[in-house]
């Protein structure tokens, strides 16, 4: 569905994989080599996954749970749908330029207080687009509400992308559309009360392995009293850490990705392809409403298939591209003679590892089938004779399944294949993604209502799968040069076996 963006973001990773991450920066390490990297104990770890995957579910209910309101939105303010897109388009712009702030400011002020911020500003957010009297209004605090939200990343596999629009749907239909908001706004508190209580502070400069005193904002209210009166597992004689100082460049530090070829085609075929997914998603709501008659709470559940699909394509993708990883591993360690025990780290490939092959073996098909259900989509809306027949709705649903499966796959390879590119900062290379994706989707939302209304639905979706054909040279490019550019980047001379590539277990 819309962005997936579940952990919050880092410019050195996520907080739910390693429990905090180190900075760029050197800080003192304050620690006995011999303590272990974290203190916390199983329940402890357990609900700071709770309380990070609560904190998961807004990016996917915040951005769903407005698609069906849009006819209500454009009827409210008596305006055409085009103008209500609008709201859409500053989402993906605040949201995509967000998640170049947040890892930073997370880097600098802590994990634990980037949460409680991003939280209040979202929180104001919804309060104000709970009575939203214009179209400006909602606009402006929609963007705001993406920003803040842009500080946690959604898991494509959140069945929020499911609910969301149904509950969208519902309150819309037997309320208003600003009930969502409301919704969304007692949800973010109680959010809020869980992460003030539970989530401790997990940036290891400030709170080191989890025994480092902490103050103020950085000390969760539940575990402090935990011990009868004492911090859970706290060194009271030891002192306080320091996160690293705010630095400017490091906002735009990420960007220089984009001087790197094989990661820009990258972008530039994943970011269309999520916009032109976006913008079928986006005109849903009108189309359905005009061509079969629903009212809200119907459309909410006309976004089900759309929301499975991008759940299926994410699953069955990332289980293939985990396959596909080790068919090609077994192969070059069987051309060159290695052990088979010989394991090939993602994080440092040996310089002439097939890597664009093992990554963009699946797209073709992907790619074709995309194309195809892009094109008859909007076909199978246009003609009355056709959508006037009992249980034709059936059809441009299932489109919409096939649709959202194969954009869905794509992100999944791409992602996958950037991180892979780029693996000395995963972050940075998931914030450009983001950014690209999201400008992208930007674009195309706002113009297609517009498209729609000037040419027809047939028209535009088949003009969209054309569109889609003119960036396939791009993987081709990267199929046949992309190893090159790799080498030249890497800088990496003949392929040796090299013990911090290959490791015998």
């Amino acid at each position: 569905m819309l962005p997936e963006q579940e952990w919050i973001r880092t410019s050195q990773g996520t907080v739910g994989r390693a429990i905090g991450s180190v900075s760029q920066r050197k800080v003192v390490d304050k620690e006995d080599k011999e303590q272990p990297y974290h203190v916390f104990e199983r329940n402890e770890k357990w609900t700071l996954v709770v309380v990070v995957g609560l904190a998961g579910l807004f990016p996917g209910l915040t951005a769903n749970v407005y698609l069906p309101t849009l006819n209500a939105v454009a009827s409210d303010f008596t305006i055409g749908l085009d103008r209500v897109t609008l709201t859409i388009m500053t989402y993906f712009i605040a949201q995509g330029f967000a998640s170049l702030l947040w890892g930073v400011l997370a880097d600098s002020l802590g994990r634990r207080s980037v949460y409680i911020y991003s939280f209040v500003i979202y929180i104001i957010a919804n309060i104000v687009l709970s009575f939203s009297p214009n179209l400006a209004t909602l606009v402006v605090f929609r963007g705001i509400q993406a920003a803040a939200i842009a500080s946690t990343v959604q898991g494509t596999r959140n069945y929020t992308i499911v609910l969301a629009p149904i509950i969208g749907g519902l309150l819309s239909n037997y309320m208003n559309f600003r009930s969502i908001f409301l919704f969304l706004l007692g949800f973010s508190i109680a959010a809020l009360v869980v992460i003030l209580l539970f989530l401790p502070e997990t940036h290891r400069s400030i709170a080191g392995n989890g025994t480092w005193p902490v103050t103020g904002i950085h000390q969760s209210l539940i575990w402090k009293f935990k011990y009868f009166g004492k911090s859970a597992h706290v060194d009271e004689q030891g002192s306080s850490g320091v996160a690293p100082p705010l630095v400017a460049s490091d906002f735009i530090a990420p960007l220089a990705l984009l001087k790197e070829k094989d990661i820009v085609l990258s972008l530039l075929f994943n970011g269309a392809v999520f916009a032109i997914s976006s913008m079928v998603l986006v005109s849903t709501a009108g189309l359905f409403q005009g061509v079969f008659g629903l009212n809200e709470a119907l459309l909410g559940l006309v976004f089900i298939p759309s929301g499975l699909g991008t759940i299926v394509g994410s699953i069955l993708m990332g289980k293939l591209l985990n396959r596909d990883f080790h068919a090609f591993t077994s192969t070059y360690k069987a051309e060159r003679s290695l052990p088979p025990l010989t394991i090939i780290s993602r994080s440092s490939l040996p310089a002439y590892f097939p890597l664009e092959q093992a990554r963009l073996v699946r797209l073709p098909m992907v790619i074709v089938i995309f194309i195809i259900a892009l094109s008859f989509y909007g076909f199978t809306l246009s003609s009355p004779a056709l959508t006037s027949r009992p249980g034709f709705i059936l059809v441009p649903l299932l489109l919409q399944f096939f649709i959202a499966a194969t954009a869905s796959a794509v992100c999944a390879i791409y992602e996958t294949f950037i991180t892979d590119l780029w693996p000395k900062n995963q972050a940075s290379s998931a914030a450009v993604s983001n950014l690209v994706r999201c400008l992208f989707a930007a674009l195309g939302v706002a113009l297609v209502q517009l498209l729609i209304k000037s040419v027809g639905v047939g028209p535009v979706f088949l003009a969209l799968g054309l569109v889609v054909m003119t960036f396939v040279p791009l993987p081709i490019v990267q199929w046949y040069w992309g190893g090159d550019w790799r080498r030249e980047r890497d800088g990496r001379g003949p392929d040796t076996v090299d013990r911090h590539v290959l490791e015998k277990v």
